[in-house]
């Protein structure tokens, strides 16, 4: 039994009942997949989307007596998992609490960062140093065998020996995604319960169900520093499936389920040209009124695809821009200039595609005058959609490992890495303490998005309808705790410009 567990509460406040998406999990799917390949009965509890609690699950789990449960705390993009520890938590404690001789493993990419601390800190049986489906394989197998145990030989699991903890060598690898990494397990799943994000259907660009998450590929060749993506593979290997095999997926999706919003899980869709290029043929061909979502990147966006990719259905693109200061950009390994950003998100637009532009406060560089620059650019670009975050020091990132070396605070609970929680604590840097970068994040969030500018364009862009729920999303005002307290900085001032 492989468990989605459910946060959406705690880790987005009152945003978590209409605004933000419920995508199926990717990494339950991915190892029922490879689980149901071989042999093995497999049972999915998409807690998140069913809005099931700790102990409903562990009712069921009681009731179903599975031979392995796992919890599985990926989330739907790298910086989700550690966050998704605060839902986990509570789930395994309950699961135990029902049937103490439940075996448990949890996976994730919080996990796979922190082996031997999750295994102390949480009520299970096992820990997956990387991605997973290899690992609970094997574990199946000597489960199934039976007693003696002999837990030694199986890649990428963490156990206990007696009071002592053992961290197996990593699982290799899986690298044929069409073989074995497909997924192709949505019977499992409440297809019914899965909505888009609320800005992918502005206008009448489509509704939020039915929806779907696929993935084209797994890892990421770059290293940001603020990236955690690559923990469960121990390496920046990029791996690729093949496109027909991506459209059939789409093909099954919208037969099947009446699936014509989509979002490409992939941490950077847009990258092998070849890869894109064949995908996208595949989706014209088929003649789809699709809107699909993708991640892209500043340096690996070429102007030539895009009208394809409007064609294949590509209606909007998320670009990592992060910061308007050039020597910030650098300092996160993000090095194109000023006009380049400029002139994507232009050519973009031109080929009718719409534009989220990601950007972060908080990143190592950054001062007041840094965070004024990327708030400029943000105001400038005037992106169809944007998202702000603060920088934060994920598990598995170099942001972490910098954070512990200098003795700087990190949240004192997992909820506190989720951007939109209660006890949100970003990354200080050497010249801002967190409070004053939150309050600048939240800051700029509302006035980008009550700019009369941004407001202006969605009007004309999609509609006057469109504009009041932008309206009516910013009357939502996040409760903030370090703000809250004696001493917080007050200067929403930071983010006027010069």
């Amino acid at each position: 039994m492989l468990i989605n567990p459910h946060g959406q509460e705690e880790l987005y406040q009152e945003l978590g009942q209409q605004l933000t998406a419920i995508e199926p999990p990717l990494w339950c799917r991915l190892i029922g997949g490879y689980m149901r390949d071989r042999g093995y009965a497999v049972e999915i509890v998409d807690a998140e989307a069913q809005g099931l609690g700790p102990r409903t699950v562990a009712l069921r789990v009681r009731e179903r007596r599975p031979r392995l449960v796992a919890v599985v705390v990926f989330g739907h993009q790298p910086s989700a998992s550690t966050q998704q520890m605060a839902a986990a938590g509570p789930t395994v404690g309950a699961i135990k609490n029902a049937d103490p001789d439940q075996a448990i493993i949890i996976i994730g990419g919080h996990v796979a960062a922190l082996p031997e601390q999750t295994m102390r800190g949480e009520a299970v049986d096992f820990a997956c140093n990387g991605e997973g489906p290899v690992t609970v394989a094997q574990l199946l197998e000597v489960l199934r065998a039976g007693p003696p145990f002999d837990f030694a030989g199986v890649p990428g699991l963490v156990w206990r020996n007696h009071d002592a903890l053992r961290n197996n060598a990593p699982a290799p690898l899986i690298m044929d995604l069409d073989r074995d990494l497909h997924g192709q397990v949505w019977d499992l799943l409440p297809m019914s319960r899965y909505r888009a994000h609320n800005w992918q259907c502005f206008g009448a660009s489509g509704t939020r169900r039915p929806y779907a998450s696929i993935h084209t590929s797994l890892g990421c060749p770059y290293r940001c520093t603020f990236c955690c993506i690559n923990a469960p593979f121990r390496t920046n290997r990029y791996r690729m499936r093949g496109a027909k095999s991506v459209v059939a997926e789409i093909d099954d999706l919208h037969e099947a389920y009446g699936v014509k919003t989509f979002k490409i899980i992939d941490e950077m869709f847009v990258l092998n040209e070849r890869h894109v290029a064949d995908i996208c043929d595949e989706l014209v061909s088929r003649g789809y009124d699709h809107n699909i979502w993708a991640y892209a990147r500043i340096d690996t966006v070429k102007p030539y695809m895009l009208r394809k990719m409007r064609q294949a259905g590509i209606r909007w693109l998320a670009l990592g821009i992060e910061s308007g200061s050039g020597h910030v950009r650098d300092g996160a390994d993000k090095s194109f200039g000023q006009s380049d950003i400029i002139d994507v998100v232009r050519e973009i637009q031109g080929a009718g595609i719409n534009v989220i532009g990601n950007f972060i406060f908080g990143l190592p560089d950054d001062d007041e005058a840094t965070m004024r620059q990327t708030l400029d650019l943000a105001t400038q670009l005037n992106c169809e959609f944007a998202n702000f975050y603060c920088a934060m020091a994920y598990p598995g990132s170099r942001l972490y490992m910098m954070a512990v070396e200098k003795g700087w605070d990190l949240p004192r609970t997992w909820s506190g890495f989720s951007q939109h929680s209660y006890d949100c604590l970003p990354l200080r840097t050497e010249k801002l303490s967190a409070a004053q970068v939150l309050r600048f994040r939240d800051n700029a969030f509302d006035r980008y998005f009550t700019n009369q500018r941004y407001l202006d364009m969605v009007t004309e862009k999609f509609g006057a309808d469109t504009r009041s729920h932008i309206e009516r999303m910013t009357g939502h005002k996040l409760r903030r705790q370090i703000l809250d307290e004696p001493g917080a900085p007050e200067n929403a001032s930071l983010c006027q410009p010069d």
